[in-house]
């Protein structure tokens, strides 16, 4: 996807549409341990739009911390759409934010599955409108895996408030 042009990156590009709606985000990140959130801070003048962020490593902390269902994680795993999209509704009402991003996937290099290899990832927006949801599957390399899922998660969150604020 086409997103800009020149010296801006992906990051300044969301926090130009946040402040230009007086939007707000916020994160709920598992794999990528905060990288999400770090990336959106990296761009001066972040704090006119970004509330926060929960890192939920844990199955324990996703419940505690954002409400994810027990059923949920049971049913449906850690790395699941179900799952990313009561993070992002979750980190959404608790902080209190116009758009929430979730993140859940599996980084390795162990922990994938048959079902859900290494490299698999749910992201979710929860917008003012409704959720969006995308599974990718992508490279194995965990460095490359957690860059690549905040790019992700970043155009993602770019294409839902165009989406939502036209």
């Amino acid at each position: 996807n086409f997103y800009g042009y020149g010296e801006k990156t992906l990051s300044e590009i969301v926090g130009d549409l946040l402040k230009e709606r007086c939007a707000t985000v916020a994160t709920c990140e598992s794999c990528t341990g905060g990288s999400l959130a770090s990336e959106i801070v990296s761009v001066p003048g972040a704090s006119a739009y970004f509330q926060g962020s929960f890192i939920t490593y844990s199955n324990e902390l996703k419940q505690k911390v954002v409400g994810v269902k027990a059923f949920t994680l049971e049913q449906f795993g850690a790395v699941s759409e179900q799952t990313v999209i009561e993070m992002a509704n979750g980190t959404k009402e608790r902080l209190e934010v116009d758009y929430a991003v979730s993140i859940s996937g599996i980084a390795g290099p162990d922990g994938g599955t048959e079902e859900k290899p290494v490299g698999t990832v749910w992201i979710a927006v929860a917008t003012p409108k409704a959720v969006i949801t995308r599974k990718f599957l992508l490279v194995d390399n965990r460095e490359r895996f957690i860059q690549r899922t905040v790019l992700s998660a970043l155009n993602l969150l770019r294409n839902a408030i165009i989406e939502t604020t036209r």
